[in-house]
Formats: C-alpha cells, sequence, structure tokens
C-alpha cells in the first residue's frame, strides 16, 4: 500500500517538476521578448516590457517552488556526504536518519510559518507596488504548500531508509 502511495506521490512531484519547466520556458519568451522589443522598434508596440523583470523574478521563485520536492526525491538536491562515507556504514545510516529528522521538522516549521504569513498578508490585504500592483499573498502562498510536499517527501525519504540496507544512501554522492 505504501508503496503505491510513493509511487503516485512521485508521479505528483514530476508533473510539479514539468510544470517548473514550463514557467522556465515562459520566462525564456518574456525575457527573449523583452531584449527585443528594447532593440528592435516595431510600429505600435512598447519598447520592451516594463513588467519582464518582476515577472521574471517571481518565475525563478515559482520555478524553485515547482521542482523543490522533485529534486529531493530524485537525491539531487545539495548534499555533502564526505562524513557519511568516512563513517561505519552502521553509524552513516543513524546519521542519515538524524539529517532526514532535522529535514522534516524544519520543513514543518517552514510551511507552518508561512502559512501564517501567506494568511497574515491576505487577511491584511497587503500589496506588493512595484511595476505591477498585486496581492503579496500571491507569492507567499506557494511556499506552505510546497513545504508541507517537502515533509511529506521526507516522511517517505525515512520509510525507504527504514527499509534499505544499514549504511548511507548512495543518491547524489559526490565521493566514490
Amino acid at each position: 500500500m505504501i508503496d503505491r502511495v510513493s509511487a503516485a506521490y512521485g508521479r505528483l512531484l514530476a508533473a510539479l517538476a514539468l510544470v517548473g519547466c514550463a514557467i522556465l520556458l515562459a520566462m525564456m519568451f518574456i525575457i527573449v521578448g523583452d531584449v527585443a522589443l528594447r532593440n528592435i522598434a516595431v510600429p505600435g508596440l512598447p519598447r520592451g516590457l516594463a513588467w519582464s523583470n518582476e515577472i521574471s523574478e517571481l518565475m525563478l521563485y515559482l520555478i524553485t517552488m515547482c521542482v523543490a520536492p522533485w529534486l529531493l526525491r530524485q537525491g539531487q538536491h545539495i548534499r555533502i556526504d564526505i562524513l557519511l562515507q568516512a563513517v561505519p556504514r552502521t553509524l552513516a545510516w543513524y546519521l542519515e536518519w538524524l539529517g532526514d529528522a532535522i529535514g522534516l521538522a524544519c520543513c514543518g516549521v517552514i510551511a507552518w510559518y508561512g502559512a501564517k504569513a501567506a494568511w497574515s498578508s491576505y487577511a491584511s490585504g497587503a500589496v506588493n507596488i512595484k511595476t505591477l500592483v498585486t496581492p503579496e499573498w500571491w507569492s507567499l502562498a506557494p511556499l506552505p504548500v510546497v513545504f508541507v510536499l517537502l515533509v511529506i517527501e521526507m516522511i517517505f525519504r525515512m520509510i525507504r531508509l527504514q527499509r534499505a540496507e544499514r549504511g548511507p544512501r548512495h543518491d547524489a554522492v559526490g565521493a566514490a
């Protein structure tokens, strides 16, 4: 049962990563369009897209939010494992557990405070005033959602670690 749930969750994270890829493609088109319009005078069109920098910044954030859980699942997150490769295998396994527990706690805390910040922003009606005027909570809302997804993935990581041979993980290992 847990394996089917994990597989379905993995497909959800892969779909979210594809959304991140689509956002990256859209961002590329916006930047290219902005540069082209600034350098090529086209009658009836503006000289650049004034909002492109602001939207590109938001898109970078959204790309990160979309791909972070998938990267964690793939073991492609930043990982410094030199200590884990140097200590006895059983100790490395326990250190993996400790790292996952700390990661789970941190993701849970960030999800909680992210949700509080998004709700507070929504309740107060705060807005971002730059080139575009948008409700602030729009940019805050993805944060708690993604960190809840990271909490779920940390739980699946811990289940996979429990089932695995006693030793350090071998995903994204930088030293042989």
